[in-house]
């Protein structure tokens, strides 16, 4: 299990509007020791992105204002490989999928989120593989 190894501090953003699940998911991964900044839609995630420059990124992909699909590729335009971008969504289908690697997204994610495939995504080195190239981790 991944979350029984330690890990490395990462800078982490969660975008997230629902507030329950995005206090949570600050709540685990300071817990885990990561310093973790969150936003409460899309607006707001990507002006915190520019101003805190994340290691990787935990975006929902239905939030008002703009949606998880744009902020992604705003922060890909914005830091190109130096973030991971993670989506965090309970969309599995395969039109979901679609528009999470076109977006540029890293992995997709579903919600309830696997712990180990979060912990896999967070950590440093991680493998780069585009979300269309499968985007899971190991345990998926």
């Amino acid at each position: 299990m991944l979350l029984d190894q330690p890990m490395a501090p990462r800078r982490v953003l969660v975008v997230e509007d629902h507030d329950d699940g995005r206090e949570a998911l600050r709540l685990l991964l300071t817990l885990f020791g990561h310093h973790v900044e969150v936003a409460r839609d899309g607006v707001e995630g990507v002006e915190a992105a520019l101003r805190l420059r994340p290691e990787v990124a935990l975006i929902d992909l239905n939030m008002p204002r703009l949606d998880g699909y744009e902020v992604a590729r705003r922060l890909r335009a914005a830091f190109g490989a130096e973030v991971v971008l993670v989506a965090c969504t309970a969309y599995d289908h395969a039109e979901a999928r679609r528009k999470v690697a076109e977006a540029g997204f890293d992995a997709h994610l579903v919600k309830p989120l696997n712990l180990d495939d979060l912990a896999y995504w967070l950590r440093p080195g991680v493998p780069r593989r585009r979300a269309a190239a499968g985007g899971k981790s190991p345990s998926s």
